[in-house]
């Protein structure tokens, strides 16, 4: 379980969150959606650690992330496995060696426990032929895939995912969205997806907050989505539909 507790951020005299509040239950596949500029990122890094917000209570199963000393907020970050927009491989590194680097990185099993482990992660993906290849050498869904499997390689409690999608086909998308949701209910993971693709919102929102100009202005579910009175909100899902009407 993920709580934000009136999470506050500006950049200057720009207020980027106000005050955002939310849960994120284990076993859920959790949206935040909203347009560019929106906060969604802002938030999302706030979460993490990348970001410090200038108020607020980020509590990790009831841990303050933002309070904990630096050994409590390490233990926190080996909890969690994050999936970068843009993938985020090692071009110089096999799709294998990418795969366990966090388990270079922050483990001490051997040699043999770390390579089984990532092979184990990549067969997870659907990529167990791959491990061998460059990512030079594999297409973008399968670079998805590979982080994917690299995200969940140190049995992650909290998944967080910044536009899965992004630079995807339709196809893919849905396989990505697939593979998330599966991995998700599969190990009990709480898991939550920055995105702005509708596909992923009427499939896969277990949970779903929109935010608007820093604001959070609605949260609810897939079944609940298109019917808000909530003007912003759908005004953003009838641009999606209208895009996604574009590129078929």
């Amino acid at each position: 379980m993920i709580d934000i507790k009136n999470i506050t951020k500006s950049f200057g005299d720009r207020q980027v969150l106000a005050g955002i509040d939310g849960s994120f239950k284990p076993g859920d596949t959790s949206l935040i959606i909203g347009g560019s500029g929106t906060g969604k990122s802002v938030l999302l890094k706030c979460m993490i650690g990348l970001i410090k917000p200038d108020s607020g209570q980020v509590l990790y199963d009831g841990r303050d992330f933002l309070t904990s000393d630096l050994d409590a907020q390490k233990a926190i970050r080996r909890e969690m496995g994050v999936l970068f927009q843009g993938s985020a491989l090692f071009d110089s590194k096999t799709v294998l060696e990418n795969v366990r680097f966090p388990l270079d990185m922050l483990t001490d099993q051997s040699e043999s426990e770390k390579v089984d482990r990532a092979q184990e992660c990549l067969r997870r993906v659907g990529l167990e032929k791959a491990g061998d290849r460059m990512p030079s050498e594999i297409s973008g869904g399968m670079k998805k895939r590979v982080g994917i499997a690299r995200a969940i390689v140190l049995n992650p409690k909290y998944l967080f995912c910044d536009e899965p999608n992004s630079g995807l086909d339709p196809l893919t998308s849905i396989k990505i969205d697939q593979l998330i949701s599966e991995i998700t209910d599969e190990y009990q993971i709480t898991t939550v997806v920055i995105t702005h693709d509708m596909n992923s919102m009427m499939e896969i929102g277990e949970q779903i907050m929109f935010l608007y100009e820093g604001h959070k202005l609605w949260q609810g579910n897939s079944s609940t989505l298109t019917h808000s009175n909530v003007k912003e909100l759908n005004e953003f899902i009838n641009a999606n539909k209208l895009i996604r009407e574009m590129e078929k």
